[in-house]
């Protein structure tokens, strides 16, 4: 599997979005920000329609397709305004990330254009950015804000924490060095 890196910076998390709307589109950057927030593989984000949304009480039902795990996710405000944006601008839409060409009406986006503009924006920031990005950005910045290893590998739905440290890079050599950095 290829490198994936996550934006590990809140200003260039701001900065990816703004790229994407610049030399993407609104869909684009709507998937990135959705998708930082959320935590959710690529496949499961592209394949959210209106019907998996309970705008009332800001919950996502969903059953992951890699796992086959159910989940819940809280919608923040800022999912719902994006939400709630797109539903006013294709009222006929079935999905989240409906595609409107001839030829993808009624399907959402490929994962594969969506991975592709991905790629150029990184290639801009000089980073590996996939649709993977998202996922892994979410759980550096919960790590970075303090967050327990236990809650993020709850949130990004892994079998245990010791996958979430291998998923964020943690390695044997930090968890060494903490032993000369704690003498107490």
């Amino acid at each position: 599997m290829e490198h994936v890196e996550a934006v590990k910076d809140r200003d260039q998390i701001t900065l990816v979005s703004t790229l994407l709307l610049k030399h993407g589109s609104q869909l684009y950057q709507d998937i990135w920000n959705i998708g930082i927030n959320v935590s959710l593989r690529i496949s499961d984000l592209l394949a959210i329609k209106y019907t998996d949304l309970d705008m009332d009480k800001h919950i996502l039902k969903l059953k992951e397709q890699k796992t086959g795990k159910g989940k819940e996710v809280k919608l923040n405000a800022k999912v719902v305004d994006i939400i709630q944006r797109r539903r006013n601008d294709h009222p006929e839409d079935v999905y989240l990330f409906e595609g409107h060409s001839n030829r993808s009406k009624g399907k959402p986006v490929s994962r594969q254009m969506v991975a592709r503009k991905f790629k150029e924006i990184g290639e801009i920031i000089g980073i590996q950015l996939s649709t993977h990005s998202m996922r892994k950005t979410r759980g550096f910045v919960m790590y970075n804000d303090g967050k327990d290893i236990a809650l993020i590998s709850k949130v990004l739905n892994h079998s245990s924490p010791a996958v979430t440290m291998r998923y964020l890079g943690i390695t044997r050599e930090e968890v060494m060095d903490t032993y000369d950095q704690y003498q107490l």
